[in-house]
């Protein structure tokens, strides 16, 4: 596959979401990505339903587009030892187990690295390799939590309220991941050396506090529901119209903000846009709920779509997906199937000019490159056919 990674090589442990979302922009962007999966533990978004026409889950028909797979248990010593003979051609690993799971197991970075010095090794946990937390368990919502994010986001009515799409998993796991790593391929290009990166996604989602941060740690305002200029605390908010319907209105700047007035009939509302005093805020709110409640939602998409008030409709999954501007973004892809057909898939949203992203096929049967990958290794029949029955691979 061509891309603008092309030639570099992945060897993947991760599971569910953080790790495989980081692998598959490297193979959407041309990286060749094998996963290593258990034969007997299979990744849970393997069976998770909704399921497409060839077997396998929608949601690792996604995330595992473009990957291959090799099933091994890496509990036996037969099957570290592939690892070992893999890793020598690999530049980069990405594991997602708790601290210290991959050096129990025998695959750890000072092993690997003593095979491969060159080697990349990321390890996406949920607080790190460091700290009290280390090795506890948790999920998006609880790094969000920990990261003081969901302190203020929600309603004072109604208190902290979990996010839509999981933040910490992706923007702060996955995306820093591939950030890490990649700065790391630069900086070995330029010196030879390998180097490890530890993402912790609790991390990660505490440095999204890019414009709430700086006025708190200068000892003024501290974040809370309903409080800050983006998250209620000013008329930058939703607004239900007519037929229960929702707009969301975001002209912060004052000529949007005057355009969005003029558009509801009150243009002498537009003074009060820069107004933090929360009983300005709250009776500007009130007016606004007012206007916005006159008409349907098809009359104020006519309104608004003539003119740049930064207001825009709150749209439905399906609605989004047939939204012109998202189909003329091709921000779906069709992705070929191991039987023939096609799954609807989330493109990537990175447009390369010479080297657009590319999508080989669907998420790969359970192991079903192992014997393929094995065969490169040197392994002839015989000797793959006694690690199936000795259970070291599947």
């Amino acid at each position: 596959m061509s891309g603008p990674l092309s030639g570099l090589k992945v060897l993947d442990f991760s599971t569910l979401l953080p790790g495989p979302f980081a692998t598959m922009m490297f193979a959407d962007m041309g990286a060749d990505v094998l996963r290593v999966e258990s034969p007997s533990r299979p990744d849970m978004v393997r069976v998770m339903p909704p399921y497409a026409d060839d077997g396998n889950s929608a949601a690792h028909g996604f995330l595992n587009r473009s990957k291959r797979s090799i099933a091994i248990d890496l509990k036996r010593p037969e099957g570290v030892e592939i690892v070992k003979q893999l890793i020598a051609e690999y530049d980069i690993v990405i594991e997602q187990f708790r601290p210290g799971v991959m050096d129990r197991l025998g695959v750890g970075y000072e092993a690997l690295k003593a095979i491969n010095p060159k080697l990349i090794y990321c390890s996406i946990t949920g607080y790190g390799q460091t700290g009290p937390y280390r090795d506890r368990a948790g999920h998006d919502m609880n790094y969000l939590a920990i990261a003081g994010v969901l302190g203020y986001n929600g309603r004072k009515a109604s208190g902290p309220a979990p996010m839509a799409v999981q933040v910490a998993d992706v923007a702060g796991g996955s995306c820093h991941a591939v950030i890490g790593v990649l700065a790391a391929v630069i900086h070995r290009a330029s010196t030879g050396q390998g180097q490890y990166i530890d993402i912790s996604m609790t991390d990660a989602a505490f440095s999204l506090h890019a414009l709430t941060a700086p006025s708190a740690l200068m000892g003024h305002d501290q974040p809370a529901l309903e409080a800050t200029q983006l998250n209620g605390g000013t008329f930058y908010d939703c607004y239900e119209t007519a037929d229960g319907r929702h707009f969301s209105v975001g002209g912060l700047e004052p000529q949007f903000f005057m355009q969005f007035c003029a558009a509801i009939g009150r243009p002498e509302l537009a003074p009060q846009g820069l107004n933090m005093m929360p009983d300005v805020v709250a009776a500007l709110k009130t007016e606004i709920r007012q206007e916005m409640k006159k008409k349907t939602y098809a009359e104020w998409q006519d309104i608004f779509l003539a003119i740049d008030s930064c207001t825009e409709p709150v749209l439905r999954f399906d609605e989004a997906i047939n939204h012109p501007h998202i189909v003329a973004r091709e921000l779906l892809v069709d992705v070929p199937q191991s039987n023939g057909g096609q799954q609807r898939q989330l493109a990537s949203p990175i447009k390369f000019s010479a080297t657009p992203a590319q999508y080989a096929h669907t998420g790969a049967s359970l192991g079903e490159h192992t014997e393929q990958v094995l065969t490169a290794l040197g392994y002839d029949e015989e000797k793959i056919k006694a690690c199936r029955s000795a259970g070291v691979i599947a």
